[in-house]
């Protein structure tokens, strides 16, 4: 089993009278609750920092779609404007 430690949270009391409510309504205690949704935190900041992770790897090989490149000319004709 892993070691757990404790800490001390200072919250209104009209807030942890509601959270003791969901808690009971849950069967949960207000610590339980609280580790919860710390370890949901935790894992979505995991999973975001792997997503950004990948999407800058992304960025780093631009994507090849085929095609000749344009002139410079081509890229800024106007007669389409006109």
């Amino acid at each position: 089993m892993a070691i757990k430690h404790n800490i001390t949270v200072a919250i209104d009391p009209a807030l942890l009278k509601k959270a003791r409510a969901i808690a009971a309504r849950r069967g949960r205690s207000v610590s339980a609750l609280l580790a919860d949704e710390l370890r949901e935190l935790v894992a979505d900041d995991a999973r975001y920092s792997a997503a950004r992770k990948r999407a800058l790897a992304l960025f780093s090989n631009p994507l090849r779609l085929g095609g000749t490149p344009l002139s410079r000319e081509e890229l800024h004709e106007r007669r389409r404007l006109r």
